[in-house]
């Protein structure tokens, strides 16, 4: 009996996993400092951690054929080019001769200027939504010119794109050689019989804006709609007897096609552009792949570029780097640690491949910052960009002169150099049998060779992350504690620690609701008549104070009190505790939009939602430990400011000079223009967080 005794008052085992999240808890700060630290150097490894590029997809097989783009080619491109420039015929009309010269389907696409204003209710549909100017005339009116080839051994369900941006009212150089590339490629494929895939050459009139001139071209051929100010222009400017007149004038003896014509699904598109200025070195290739809200195009279609470009072309590849970082001394410095360190990991092992040259290091992080804060940007680096919107993969390629290419010969071996590559690049993709789905989506580019993974960046904004659930549960359980005991009854204790949760809860729930009034309050400020962006600025800041103070009176109100108590010892915590909270929900959600965002953000938010604690108990306190804590609070409020930390990041990147408010709405202009959801982290995230914090910084205990 007293064995069956002792058995039953032995307590019940405490699973491993409670036991570890009790033991984590207990040590919340202690956890959140390794894990900080751990993630911000985890950060700074991912160059090291880079890998190479390789081809995924077996399919593609770049550079396994010859080029067949031949000097033939390139003359008759030099004809074009010198009629482009040279003749006084409207530049649409010969590229529509040229196109139909070849026994390509040719046929204009009108479009309208697109207005860029911030609305609500169209946020989130693509950035070209549309919606037209009521007061355009026939001059606005824009054209594209697209030509169709039909692949001989195709059925037409599938199609590849060249676009080639230019400016009808003045044909740079740079364009014009842009379009003799393309006419190149485009005369061979005319005339191949190993074509699988229709190809399309959009001529896209930039003289709107080469997003959306490509934009209002895609918009039609994915999802055709009428438009009220297309039907009544039509009537007004008689567009059909003008595409008619330019189909039967005397430069194009071929019939243009009427209405607008399609090919198959896009399986991909490449947008060509050429530098005006060379860069005095070498023939070089610029890559842009970022597109709207942080998306890529699939890894495989840049490394086809990369390795052809290089190993077929001889052209250094190049993508955009920060190069304020290049000449930083903190980064060499550390760059040349990690050499040290390789050097010694090889020492002991030589098959441990750790470290690279600090040279290579520095390269890369400056490349890897480019690459994190264009995608967390969320804005796209050229008209691909339209592409990615339809889910089709599309990049930029910006071809650099080693001089400028204004002799003939020097233009004929940049026309076929150029040429070649475009023209393998098409060739591989039409050996695709299925759309691109091989390589990675979700990549970080630390060079055009050398890319890091989702699998590896994830691991510091997990760990950066990682201690705000962990400090919430900690100082929950603190407030918890600190709750003054009923002298009534058990059940009145537990119904005031509910009371209290919820008095915190609703407090976040109101500062976030009031950052998603301030971030519609540009919707009203965007319609004052001849503002400039210092004057928008100033008004939506005082607005915005002047919004937070009444909620701030409202929230100290008695009436809305969840229920009467007395200031508490405790009470900093627990909304400390749920602000955290929310801000670990918010960064994790948009880590699923936006990773990138997220990870600037949890740069940013994540130290002050750690060390965040009323200046009145460090003051008191009077030790070093309470006043170092209490100046970093100040420091890092200071600096989470999204208005700081925007002229903070681009003076770091850009340089201080000419910075001035007015260019914050400026780039608050150019989120809510692209429809960026980096525009409603800011505004319901990030902003809420930080007054938060603030609150609790200035919380009277």
């Amino acid at each position: 009996m007293a064995e069956n005794e002792n058995v039953t008052a032995k307590k019940p085992r405490v699973r491993p996993i409670v036991r570890l999240g009790i033991f984590l808890i207990s040590h919340s700060n202690y956890v959140s400092l390794i894990c900080f630290v751990s993630g911000i150097v985890a950060l700074l490894l991912l160059p090291i951690l880079a890998k190479n590029t390789y081809v995924s997809e077996n399919a593609l097989m770049p550079g396994s054929a010859n080029n067949m783009l031949s000097t033939h080619h390139v003359s008759h491109a030099n004809k074009f080019i010198n009629d482009l420039t040279d003749s006084d015929i409207e530049s649409h009309k010969i590229i529509a001769h040229y196109m139909s010269a070849l026994d390509a389907e040719v046929t204009y696409h009108k479009f309208y200027p697109q207005l860029n204003q911030f609305h609500p209710l169209h946020f989130f549909t693509s950035p070209d939504s549309g919606l037209v100017s009521k007061n355009i005339s026939c001059s606005s009116l824009g054209i594209n010119v697209a030509g169709i080839i039909r692949a001989p051994r195709g059925d037409g369900k599938e199609a590849i794109v060249l676009v080639t941006p230019y400016n009808p009212k003045k044909v740079g150089p740079g364009e014009a050689l842009s379009l003799g590339i393309a006419y190149s490629v485009f005369s061979l494929l005319s005339r191949v019989t190993w074509l699988a895939k229709d190809v399309i050459w959009l001529v896209a009139d930039s003289q709107y804006g080469e997003y959306s001139a490509v934009a209002a071209w895609l918009r039609e051929y994915q999802a055709p709609a009428f438009h009220e100010a297309d039907i009544v222009n039509s009537e007004i400017c008689n567009d059909s007897n003008a595409i008619n007149e330019l189909g039967q004038n005397a430069y194009s003896d071929r019939k243009l096609y009427g209405g607008f014509r399609r090919a198959g699904t896009m399986a991909a598109a490449l947008v060509i552009k050429v530098a005006e200025q060379g860069n005095h070195h070498e023939d070089s290739l610029n890559i842009y792949p970022e597109a709207s809200n942080g998306q890529m195009p699939n890894l495989d279609l840049i490394n086809i570029v990369n390795y052809l470009g290089v190993h077929k072309q001889g052209l250094r590849i190049k993508v955009t780097k920060m190069f304020s970082l290049l000449g930083s001394r903190w980064l060499n410095t550390l760059g040349g640690i990690f050499e040290s360190l390789g050097q010694i990991a090889r020492s002991l092992n030589p098959e441990w491949k750790f470290g690279i040259s600090a040279t290579e290091y520095v390269e890369g992080a400056a490349t890897l910052a480019s690459s994190l804060y264009y995608q967390g940007l969320g804005v796209p680096t050229g008209p691909h960009g339209a592409f990615r919107d339809y889910q089709v993969d599309a990049i930029t390629l910006e071809i650099s002169p080693k001089v400028s290419p204004t002799k003939m010969i020097r233009r004929n071996e940049f026309i076929l150099l150029g040429g070649r590559l475009i023209e393998g690049v098409i060739r591989s993709v039409n050996n695709l049998l299925e759309k691109f789905h091989q390589s990675f989506f979700l990549y970080l580019l630390t060079s055009s060779s050398k890319f890091v993974s989702v699998g590896v960046y994830m691991i510091p904004f997990a760990l950066l992350v990682a201690p705000l659930p962990i400090l919430a549960a900690s100082l929950h359980a603190d407030a918890s504690k600190s709750t003054p005991q009923s002298t009534s009854s058990s059940e009145v204790d537990v119904s005031h620690k509910s009371w209290k949760w919820l008095n915190s809860a609703r407090k976040v729930l109101v500062i976030h609701l009031w950052g998603a009034i301030v971030s519609l309050l540009p919707y009203f400020l965007y319609q004052i008549p001849n503002s400039t962006p210092t004057t928008n600025f100033t008004v939506w800041g005082i607005l915005s104070a002047f919004s937070l103070l009444i909620l701030y009176f409202i929230l100290a109100s008695p009436i809305f009190e969840a229920a009467p108590s007395q200031p508490e010892k405790g009470e900093w915590a627990s909304l400390k505790s749920v602000t955290i909270s929310t801000a670990f929900i918010g960064l994790s959600l948009m880590s699923v939009i936006n990773f990138a965002t997220a990870e600037i953000g949890a740069l940013l938010i994540v130290p002050i939602c750690l060390l965040a604690r009323p200046l009145k108990l460090d003051i008191r306190a009077r030790s070093l430990r309470a006043l170092l804590r209490a100046t970093c609070n100040l420091i890092l409020g200071f600096i989470a400011l999204p208005p700081v930390a925007y002229a903070l990041t681009k003076g770091a990147f850009e340089g201080f000079y000419g910075t001035n408010v007015g260019d914050y709405w400026n780039w608050v202009e150019s989120l809510w223009t692209w429809n960026s959801a980096t525009y409603l982290y800011v505004g319901i995230v990030h902003l809420p967080c930080w007054a938060l914090c603030i609150h609790i910084l200035f919380h009277p205990c």
